[in-house]
């Protein structure tokens, strides 16, 4: 059968769920179990490419941090006795296949190797000391079952997204490095024919544009390896990002040609960006000139400490 891992680990649990019910009651009516974190598999995307490391049936047990340190020899013994095939692939619930990305997991220590705190940031401090990749992995994946609760209220209460105030401060920053490195510098390094650091300006302007197009979506962005490709499926300006990124992947930046191809690219790309902040009532600018938008949006943050930090800054 074929499919890609979120499912295949879905019916892979289902089929073992009894095992662990019988084997340990104790320990599922408080745990959760899912397939969430880093890996291709838990955004969905995973191909024929991604089966050469890491990938086959599997799922995370996430047992309260307490409960796992007093019981992990029987969850250990329950693991050893899971089938090492499903479906003809190997199952990586294994000691030394589980990369320590699936199979029994502390709770709370897991949202802190993503968090750097074990609970929801609190204030936009917390939410901007963690990195926007690693909410994204606590949030993306499925979560097969959870009779706790306890895993999915951290998840529900993070997939809420960020504070406004903290949205529309990182929204700021990429309209300033947007205009920055993809309006001005890009042109400029063109006419002076410096193909390497026109090169570096189309990415850095490349990686502030999916950055805006997902908080336009109030996603968090995957790490960078995946965020073009989860960026296609964004209802906002996903496909007006992929054909940008597009147009900048296919230049030659030794062409002249071919290099303001890539700026009017670029400044369409700004235009629908500033359409896209006045239909959500974040800036008033009536052109594209994005540098002019980002001190703008700033002004709507309603905290004045954060207000007041450098407009470039997120």
């Amino acid at each position: 059968m074929s499919s890609n891992g979120i499912d295949l680990s879905r019916r892979f649990f289902a089929t073992v769920l009894p095992l662990l019910n019988e084997r340990i009651p104790d320990v599922m009516t408080r745990s959760a179990a899912g397939l969430v974190g880093e890996g291709s598999e838990c955004l969905g995307l995973d191909d024929e490419i991604s089966r050469d490391h890491d990938w086959g049936p599997a799922f995370c047990l996430w047992v309260p941090d307490d409960l796992l340190r007093s019981e992990l020899d029987r969850i250990e013994s329950v693991m050893a006795a899971l089938p090492a095939t499903f479906e003809g692939h190997p199952v990586r619930m294994k000691r030394d296949r589980r990369m320590g990305r699936t199979g029994p997991l502390p709770l709370r220590g897991f949202y802190r190797r993503f968090l750097g705190m074990d609970h929801v940031p609190e204030g936009w401090r917390e939410w901007m000391s963690v990195p926007e990749y690693h909410l994204c992995s606590c949030t993306n994946g499925e979560v097969f079952m959870d009779e706790g609760g306890e895993f999915s209220a951290i998840r529900n209460a993070l997939l809420e997204y960020y504070p406004e105030d903290v949205r529309r401060k990182k929204m700021a920053a990429r309209c300033m490095i947007m205009a920055q490195a993809g309006q001005y510098n890009l042109p400029r390094c063109l006419q002076r024919q410096n193909a390497p650091t026109a090169m570096l300006a189309a990415a850095r302007f490349a990686e502030a544009a999916l950055s805006m197009t997902f908080l336009l979506n109030r996603r968090f962005m995957p790490f960078y390896k995946w965020a073009g490709r989860l960026a296609e499926t964004l209802p906002v300006m996903g496909l007006s990002v992929t054909r940008t990124l597009g147009v900048l992947a296919r230049t030659r930046w030794d062409s002249p040609e071919l290099g303001m191809q890539a700026v009017d690219a670029i400044e369409k790309f700004c235009t629908e960006t500033a359409e896209e902040l006045r239909r959500q009532h974040l800036c008033d600018i009536r052109d594209n000139w994005l540098w002019e938008a980002g001190p703008i949006v700033q002004m709507s943050v309603k905290d004045p400490e954060l207000r007041a930090r450098n407009v470039m800054e997120d």
